[in-house]
């Protein structure tokens, strides 16, 4: 056993970890929920399977740019946890104001390529039946871009804070807002137009700003933020500060898209090998991602508690807080490999009965059990990893792993060896392991020799 472990209280850590983690795992799986709602009502739909691939396609562009966004704004979180450790609360909500303008930049392009995304769709072969239903629906989810990037900004300053239940207040009300506003626009009830996946689309939209607002309105008014003081001030543009923030939350972000684009260029590719396979593919990779929610939630716990440790120069608390972190994700990613495993027909059902895309969909939630380990794995150690804002090098091993490795694997399988939606997982698998192994060395690595050097 490592010595930085011995004479710990293992369960005040483990504890202390969850305690941060629980209602980001909340918040994460409800705002996914909104995901699960929208898959289960498209399968309701009459015309089932080109919704559906609609719906996968335009959810992989959409998360493409949410990727890179989520990762330069993540940024936030780390910088608030060392600069709230150091006793520096001022100076930690000065940092948010600035990235303010990074997040209103951001969504410029954001909206840009969900509003105009029918060439680029048709330029990656999707299936032309699917394009026309999926860049609609992306147009309608254009319009809440700009939220979602404020949603973003807010909630990782309240998270760094080490205030976490904001996260699962806004998470879960948007979810419930989803429901009905969903069964409105999609079917046309009271008196609205059946507007399919387009009204998905706009349901999401609307959520995202109300997400927004509720996020506003509970950071001005809780007594938890009043030290810092955000919303005192707009500051103007510091190009210093944001190129500080853009040094460290850049890296972050290109970790992210590299590793959500996998799954964007899986789905795609997957895309074009029809309807069914598509389909089949979303319901598979859906539920893996609902799950992927709870070890995304660990991941932010952990963050914030090796970086709330660094900001106060304990290097062993810090390195204690991953080795927490790793074990909480092997026992967590256990139980959901588990589920996976053994009721796969039960999880398809909730989403389709359809003879023909069920039994596809049912063989590829056997591959997501596998995976639920390395993804679990490599999500952790990129959270200890962020603590210490130690972002540069776990690039260079993502694009390796995922890219090099995992996609190249995965489009021979598929394509050249003729193995279906099952080669592309199969990629995957590969992809992820490699990276869980490679990030888990660094953090190893950083942990041992103390990190970087603390904010401030």
């Amino acid at each position: 056993m490592d010595s930085i472990t011995k004479g710990k209280n293992h369960l005040a850590e483990i504890r202390r970890t969850l305690h941060l983690a629980f209602p980001v795992m909340v918040g994460q799986v409800a705002v996914f929920s909104m995901s699960f709602v929208d898959t289960v009502m498209a399968g309701r739909l009459p015309d089932k399977e080109i919704s559906l691939a609609a719906l996968g396609i335009g959810g992989a562009v959409w998360s493409s740019m949410l990727m890179f966004v989520l990762g330069t704004l993540m940024v936030v979180q780390p910088s608030v946890a060392q600069l709230d450790g150091a006793q520096k609360k001022r100076e930690a909500a000065s940092q948010t104001r600035q990235a303010l303008w990074i997040a209103v930049t951001f969504s410029i392009p954001y909206w840009f390529l969900c509003y105009f995304s029918e060439p680029f769709l048709t330029a990656f072969r999707i299936d032309p039946a699917i394009v026309p239903t999926a860049a609609a629906y992306l147009r309608a989810m254009s319009w809440g871009a700009p939220g979602l990037c404020l949603v973003f900004l807010l909630r990782f300053f309240s998270e760094g804070t080490g205030h976490t239940r904001p996260t699962m207040i806004y998470g879960v009300a948007g979810a419930l807002l989803n429901i009905p506003l969903n069964y409105v626009l999609m079917f046309g009830k009271f008196g609205f137009p059946a507007l399919g996946v387009i009204g998905c689309g706009i349901a999401t939209s609307i959520v995202l700003w109300l997400q927004f607002l509720m996020l506003l309105v509970y950071i001005r008014t809780h007594r938890h933020y009043e030290p810092f003081e955000l919303m005192s001030r707009l500051e103007k543009p510091d190009l210093k500060e944001i190129l500080e923030l853009l040094k460290v939350g850049i890296p972050i972000a290109v970790a992210i898209f590299v590793e959500g684009s996998l799954f964007v260029g899986a789905a795609l590719l997957i895309g074009r090998l029809g309807p069914v396979p598509t389909a089949a593919h979303l319901i598979a990779i859906n539920f893996a991602a609902l799950l992927f929610m709870i070890p995304v939630g660990l991941s932010s716990a952990i963050s914030i508690r090796v970086g709330n440790a660094v900001g106060r120069n304990d290097h062993d608390g810090a390195r204690y807080a991953g080795l927490i972190g790793v074990f909480l994700i092997l026992v967590i990613q256990s139980i959901s490999a588990a589920l996976l495993f053994f009721f796969p027909e039960l999880i398809v059902g909730i989403y389709t009965t359809d003879a023909v895309v069920a039994p596809l969909a049912v063989s590829l939630l056997f591959y997501a059990a596998i995976f639920q380990y390395p993804d679990g794995l490599q999500i952790v150690a990129a959270g200890a990893l962020r603590g210490y804002k130690d972002t540069r090098r776990p690039v260079l091993y993502m694009i390796v792993a995922f890219w090099i490795i995992g996609m190249t694997l995965g489009y021979q399988l598929t394509f050249t060896r003729e193995m279906g939606p099952a080669g592309m997982w199969i990629g995957m698998i590969a992809g992820l392991s490699v990276a869980a192994i490679l990030m888990l060395l660094r953090f190893n690595k950083t942990s041992k020799q103390g990190g970087l050097a603390p904010a401030g």
